[in-house]
């Protein structure tokens, strides 16, 4: 992203995290993403879908081992 803007509007979000901005538009809807209007219009934090994003990889992470421990213990078994 060449325009490396701490504040972002939907369209720079959306292009940012490799969404649609209707998939953006949904998840901010669900208050799944960090995100606040200024106005009448969305705004995004770079630094908080940065913080939001590294919690959601990790999240995945522990579920995998997690997952991946269960089937070993359920082969020993």
């Amino acid at each position: 992203m060449a325009d490396s803007r701490e504040v972002m509007n939907i369209r720079q979000a959306s292009q940012y995290l490799g969404v649609s901005p209707d998939t953006l538009y949904k998840y901010v809807g669900e208050q799944k993403i960090p995100a606040f209007k200024l106005g009448n219009r969305w705004r995004f934090k770079k630094s908080k879908l940065d913080q939001w994003m590294e919690e959601k990889s990790s999240q995945i992470e522990v579920g995998a081992r997690k997952q991946k421990a269960a089937t070993k213990a359920a082969g020993t078994q």
